[in-house]
């Protein structure tokens, strides 16, 4: 199998992006050690007391469970239905 010089200069970004990502993990640069919150670190790292600024009452449902159940099921048939129109029509 011959590659072209895209395809080879691809997998070499490729490898390099990962090679990076391992070494920034294993040597867990980035990290605040005043910040730990746990396997999520990384992520809300720079809110101190952020566990406390959403309370635990900010969001509550009108509709029972089930009903957004549905109506997430009703979108997924809907978008399927559209992409399977759009699909045709090429």
């Amino acid at each position: 199998m011959k590659l072209s010089k895209g395809s080879i200069a691809a997998i070499i970004v490729g490898l390099i992006a990962v090679g990076a990502a391992v070494y920034i993990m294993i040597h867990g640069l980035g990290l605040n050690p005043d910040l730990d919150f746990g396997a999520g670190a990384y992520y809300y790292a720079d809110i101190p007391d952020f566990q406390k600024l959403p309370g635990q009452d900010s969001y509550t449902a009108v509709l029972p469970f089930w009903a957004y159940l549905l109506l997430f099921l009703a979108w997924g048939w809907l978008m399927w239905r559209l992409w399977k129109k759009i699909d045709k029509n090429r």
